[in-house]
């Protein structure tokens, strides 16, 4: 699948919007960026969360540098056949990501579907 930066910046927004507001509000000083690529060049890795999770923060305040979700776009399309799995995979990308700001590993996003 292909796909503008723009436009798929726009998906992103899009999807964002839509993710539940007990989600999104609890997120203090983190920046969401879309990328092409993850620096090693795959497309194996479709987001990234940079930063340190509330669960392991022990003091944090004014002036940090914000923590980054990273959506790799080239990977996202790699993956998707349709503009409808497109939009479902960034959706999925982003509560994952966001469940590691809030300190949910891997193993637990495996139970829980979102992984």
């Amino acid at each position: 699948m292909q796909m503008a930066a723009e436009e798929f910046e726009r998906l992103v927004i899009d999807e964002l919007d839509l993710l539940p507001d007990d989600m999104v509000d609890g997120l203090d000083n983190v920046i969401f960026v879309v990328e092409d690529r993850p620096e090693d060049g795959s497309l194996d890795l479709l987001g990234v969360y940079d930063g340190v999770a509330l669960t392991e923060r022990e003091q944090y305040g004014f002036g940090e540098i914000p923590d980054r979700i990273v959506l790799f776009r080239e990977p996202l399309l790699a993956a998707c056949a349709s503009i409808e799995q497109l939009r479902d995979e960034i959706h999925i990308t982003l509560v994952h990501e966001i469940a590691h700001f809030y300190g949910i590993n891997d193993d637990r996003l495996h139970e829980l579907g979102w992984a």
